[in-house]
């Protein structure tokens, strides 16, 4: 029972975003309005052959690219590469099943995105596959979200959305919440679907934010990195690391070319975020064709100059050795993000369309689909995913468990030891205000004093800073004029991730998508990152 209190801060906010799902726009959805945090509170959770026949032709433009260093190859701990093979050749016709029956769609990322996408959630993240919301996982986030059909069949892979904690085990028997599942892939970009075209994470649990705007993602992956450091900064201790989980992104070339990115990554390597790990997709096909037209920028100096730290996995195709080198060298650098270029081919195995603007945003067709299959061995049915396979990928549902089981037992550790820590932070990541916090805020009467609304603005800010310990914002370059300083508090910066004035520089829209500041699946985050809008509102709730 040592660990009881613990747990029910993942309850409480699985039993928020439940809650959260329950709308009236989905009758198929359970609504609960009277479920809520309190109705939680007591509850404790128990923890109990040959494949790819290769594309024909090698991609132009990389010898004639920049040199930048290619990973070295060391592997890691891995599964028999023909199984790896045939698991990514899995979500590559996940993906392009899904899209064909949709009629609808962009399979050309998944396909060439497999290898990396497989090793990330089968290799190297950290997550519990029955409850996609436990605090201290890995987060992933895809910046590229029209290529969702890979988040899409790694989840369905993973029963990443099995929803299967253990207080709402009544709710999986009455069937009212279900995995991601077959019939979820078949009903891709469908209404009503939980499997909608660009991922949603008021749709599909396991989804950390919503994207689709090309460079949000990334924002917000950023958001979610600095909101790491500072929560590790504030509350670990030398004797517990209870803050200790890794971001990763996979953006595209149209998100390099959105300014939206370069505002974010410069803000990234400044702060010095390195758990921030991002996957650049390379393959130099946009809707209108090569990128050669538009965009011909070296992405690897660019980001250098922002503080990060690159290296080039030049055959992301099938390189997996140099895939987990990177991802292991990226992870030893502590004190920079790291971005992996990852030269891949769109729709990889696909004879005809392969390394094309045909493949980007559109169903292969049918004779497409049948030419792939033969090019890649693969001789199963739509939809069907191998037993092998199945096999594989059921581990984690055990391992996760087990993760999530030893971080409630070092919490609850922790919780013995710093009694005052541990209740604030259980506080932040259930989004609970402390009682009375309202009652901070100063009284203004038609005879108080007239003063300028910034000012007045400042004077509620800094009386709800006192009590409101996630209560951490800043400005695009403006503090000293729409007076938004915390005054007792100093700036957040790369060896000062403890503080809570965020100085965002003239980034006005790198700064919107860092606060990610209403992300249902992340209400944990929500107050730990305020802006001032969240505030404003706060504030006019009260009159």
């Amino acid at each position: 029972m040592a660990a009881s209190s613990s747990l029910t801060v993942s309850q409480a906010l699985v039993g928020r975003t439940i809650a959260h799902h329950g709308s009236t726009t989905h009758p198929d959805r359970l609504a609960l309005p009277g479920f809520s945090l309190s109705s939680l509170s007591g509850r404790v959770l128990k923890s109990s052959s040959s494949q790819a026949s290769r594309v024909a032709g090698s991609r132009k433009r990389v010898s004639s690219r920049p040199s930048v260093r290619a990973a070295a190859v060391e592997t890691l701990d891995k599964t028999e590469t023909s199984l790896v093979e045939k698991s990514i050749n899995t979500i590559r016709f996940l993906s392009i099943d899904a899209v064909e029956k949709a009629n609808s769609g962009h399979p050309g990322l998944p396909m060439g995105c497999a290898p990396m996408g497989h090793i990330l959630y089968d290799e190297v993240m950290r997550y519990n596959p029955k409850n996609p919301y436990w605090f201290n996982r890995d987060r992933f986030v895809l910046s590229a979200g029209h290529g969702c059909m890979l988040q899409y069949a790694l989840l369905h892979l993973a029963d990443m959305t099995a929803f299967w904690c253990v207080s709402l085990i009544f709710l999986m028997n009455l069937g009212l919440f279900s995995i991601l599942g077959e019939e979820d892939l078949k009903s891709f970009r469908q209404w009503g679907s939980r499997s909608p075209g660009h991922p949603e994470n008021f749709e599909t649990p396991g989804i950390e934010v919503t994207t689709g705007p090309l460079g949000q993602g990334i924002g917000n992956a950023v958001g979610l990195a600095l909101a790491e450091k500072h929560l590790a900064a504030r509350y670990n201790k030398p004797d517990s690391e209870i803050v200790d989980h890794y971001t990763y992104c996979i953006l595209g070339d149209g998100c390099q070319m959105e300014g939206i990115s370069n505002e974010v990554c410069s803000l990234a390597g400044h702060w010095g975020l390195g758990k921030l790990i991002a996957f650049y997709d390379d393959n130099h096909i946009s809707i209108d064709g090569d990128t050669e037209i538009a965009f011909t920028e070296t992405v690897d100096t660019r980001f250098e100059g922002l503080g990060w730290h690159v290296i080039w996995v030049k055959n992301g195709n099938t390189g997996y050795d140099e895939i987990r080198a990177a991802i292991k060298e990226a992870k030893a650098v502590k004190d920079k993000p790291t971005l992996i270029k990852v030269t891949t081919t769109i729709g990889f195995g696909s004879p005809n369309k392969a390394n094309s603007y045909s493949v980007h945003g559109s169903a292969l067709g049918a004779k497409e689909v049948d030419a792939t299959r033969k090019n890649l061995g693969w001789p199963f049915e739509p939809f069907h995913v191998p037993e092998d396979v199945k096999k594989h990928w059921g581990r984690h549902v055990p391992e996760g468990t087990v993760l999530e089981a030893e971080w409630n037992a070092k919490f609850a550790e922790y919780e013995k030891k710093y009694k005052e820590e541990a209740a604030e932070l259980k506080s932040l990541i259930s989004g609970e205000f402390p009682a009375g916090w309202e009652k901070a805020l100063p009284t203004y009467t038609p005879e108080s004093p007239a003063d300028a609304t910034r000012n007045l603005s400042q004077q509620c800010l800094n009386a709800l800073a006192k009590v409101l310990p996630g209560l951490i914002g800043g400005s695009a370059d403006l503090a000293s004029s729409n007076m938004t300083l915390l005054k007792m508090f100093g700036d957040f910066q790369k060896d000062t991730p403890e503080e809570r004035n965020v100085r965002f520089g003239v980034r006005e829209h790198g700064m919107g998508a860092i606060l990610q500041w209403d992300c249902p699946s992340q209400s944990w985050s929500s107050p730990v990152l305020c802006n001032l809008l969240r505030v404003h509102r706060l504030h006019e709730g009260r009159h």
